[in-house]
């Protein structure tokens, strides 16, 4: 298949050490494996991405309904085209960040990245919605280079409308995150701190587990899960877990 360009084509080719130029499409994409790491806490559909020729595999039949289209993509550049114009330069910002934080701490073998980000995509009847887009990485080939993506889009504009403009990247399997704030021009976030911890048990709360569940997955007491609930209400000033996960997704947290 004849590469396909977009908007992040050549940002995505100036990083050879990161980027495959091997064509490889593999019969089972192992999307269960992952998405334990991804957010749905609302109307989302995703897609697997083959980074070589950015074609697209494996598409989500909820896009057709979230975005009022007949006929699945073929590229990234017709997902890119349901994104707000005007949100198109912040998107190649946040992935050039990413780009830049995946060098410092490291490209290898084994070594996958989770990111996630928002931005505006044009729902079903016309008007634009916020989604909340993450990807992480599903293959590699011999040298560590990235070959195959997961992307995951989440219509969270029922939980809030708000773009605060801050991209998280994080290690799949790992805990520990790096927030990078691109809200040049906008108001000082007073982002809480949370643990790891506290962002394990964050990130089980967004897929609806009770404490005892938590507490299983964890191997720890309920009454520790509970104590983190409490730490993480209390650093985000909420009073419920629903004000959580909206305050979380507002400050770039999940």
């Amino acid at each position: 298949m004849k590469k396909q360009q977009h908007l992040l084509s050549n940002l995505w080719e100036s990083y050879p050490d990161a980027i495959s130029n091997q064509y490889s499409v593999p019969e089972k994409v192992p999307i269960g494996r992952f998405l334990t790491e991804l957010l749905a806490i609302g109307p989302f559909y995703y897609y697997v991405i083959n980074i070589v020729d950015n074609s697209l595999h494996h598409i989500h039949e909820n896009l057709l309904c979230l975005h009022g289209t007949k006929t699945y993509p073929s590229t990234v550049k017709q997902i890119i085209d349901y994104i707000h114009p005007d949100d198109l330069n912040f998107v190649f910002e946040a992935e050039k960040a990413t780009l830049l934080k995946m060098e410092k701490m490291g490209f290898g073998k084994d070594i996958l990245y989770r990111t996630s980000y928002c931005f505006r995509m044009k729902s079903a009847d016309g008007s634009y919605h916020l989604f909340h887009h993450q990807g992480i990485h599903l293959s590699q080939d011999q040298e560590g280079r990235f070959t195959t993506a997961l992307n995951i889009h989440t219509d969270i504009s029922h939980i809030t409308t708000i773009n605060n403009h801050i991209v998280l990247v994080n290690a799949v399997g790992d805990r520990n995150y790096c927030q990078l704030d691109l809200s040049v021009g906008l108001p000082e976030l007073n982002l809480p701190k949370l643990s790891k911890r506290e962002m394990e048990v964050l990130r089980l709360l967004t897929q609806g587990l009770s404490s005892q569940q938590i507490a299983d997955k964890l191997f720890i007491s309920p009454l520790t899960v509970r104590a983190h609930r409490k730490n993480l209400l209390k650093k985000t000033t909420c009073s419920n877990s629903g004000c959580l996960i909206k305050k979380c997704i507002e400050f770039g947290l999940i």
